[in-house]
């Protein structure tokens, strides 16, 4: 084949604007290659530059001599052979989604239903493409809130929130976590290739009981023991000896907030101005606290809090202490 090497100034100008411009990256490709072979390098020489084989170098030339700029295209048919029809991806996402951390379960289905041979790796791309990712899965509540409860709980609390920012009663919300030196492991910047790790160990753990308001006023106690029923009425008897107006205190339905003793002192408290408020089962989303606790774990405890216990002691204190202060969250 005679390989016609001489442009013309009009297609040149076209063609360095394709390469300067196109989104696709083999249509930029080719016309840098176009260029240079008017310029002068010759094929070997293309080769090398483009990594690819003298064919391809030959067939990008004789597309552009044979169909001009629409040979810098891939024509329908044109490209590798999709591995999988849409209906069969669609079935790999359902059975990647039944087996999240075992690839291998999905290719022994994809060999057994469709006798096609596959690695995990084209898998992979076929979940990329399916705007699927490889990340952290997150603890979640075991159940569903009962729906009528939730919508009715969730305006009651609403209508507490507006009470509370008129100034006509105080809201609070309530909980307990835990910390030891088995982390929550964070996301982190890290560099590409290398692996930060983070110390763990199985220790003690420390237990924190804590009732904070949405103006980051927070009180709370700390200890090694189990926080009980009877701990959190002393910490609430202790917290609010007396108050001047209605009081809420908003709590979940874990079993030590629901228990015999805590029902008996309900009467006392409601006589005091304090009320409790129990949200519905499965529902931490409601409870702000949680939000603090969040933070703690994932934000504010670096990753040297982990090295002792000692350390994380006096990290989740110092939190604790300076909530509000250097520690705030934006309660929207």
């Amino acid at each position: 084949m005679n390989l016609i090497r001489k442009i013309h100034e009009e297609r040149k100008r076209m063609l360095q604007r394709i390469y300067r411009q196109s989104i696709h990256h083999q249509v930029r490709q080719r016309a840098h290659c176009l260029l240079l072979y008017q310029e002068g390098y010759i094929i070997t020489h293309l080769q090398n530059i483009f990594q690819v084989s003298r064919k391809t170098i030959y067939n990008w030339l004789n597309a552009w001599e044979t169909r001009g700029l629409i040979g810098l295209y891939n024509q329908k048919g044109q490209g590798r052979k999709l591995t999988f029809t849409p209906e069969q991806q669609e079935q790999i996402k359902v059975w990647t989604e039944n087996h999240r951390q075992q690839l291998k379960q999905v290719s022994s289905k994809i060999q057994e239903q469709w006798d096609i041979s596959v690695s995990t790796r084209t898998i992979k791309r076929v979940l990329k493409s399916l705007n699927m990712s490889w990340h952290r899965l997150r603890r979640v509540v075991g159940g569903q809130p009962n729906a009528a409860e939730y919508i009715d709980k969730q305006a009651q609390l609403e209508e507490l929130k507006r009470l509370d920012e008129s100034g006509e009663i105080d809201l609070y919300y309530s909980d307990e976590s835990g910390f030891s030196l088995i982390p929550s492991v964070p996301y982190g910047w890290q560099p590409v290739g290398e692996t930060v790790g983070i110390p763990s160990k199985h220790s003690r753990r420390l237990n924190v009981w804590g009732v904070m308001n949405r103006h980051h006023q927070l009180q709370s106690y700390v200890s090694l023991q189990t926080i009980t029923s009877d701990v959190i009425i002393a910490c609430i008897d202790n917290f609010f000896p007396s108050v001047d107006k209605r009081t809420v205190i908003v709590v979940d339905r874990a079993p030590i907030h629901t228990s015999d003793i805590m029902q008996d002192q309900l009467l006392e408290w409601k006589q005091r101005q304090i009320e409790i408020f129990y949200l519905p089962s499965y529902s931490p989303q409601l409870n702000l606290i949680e939000i603090l606790w969040r933070f703690i774990k994932y934000e504010w405890i670096p990753i040297s809090a982990y090295k002792c216990w000692q350390n994380l002691v006096d990290y989740v204190e110092k939190v604790l202490r300076e909530f509000g202060q250097n520690y705030v969250i934006n309660f929207v």
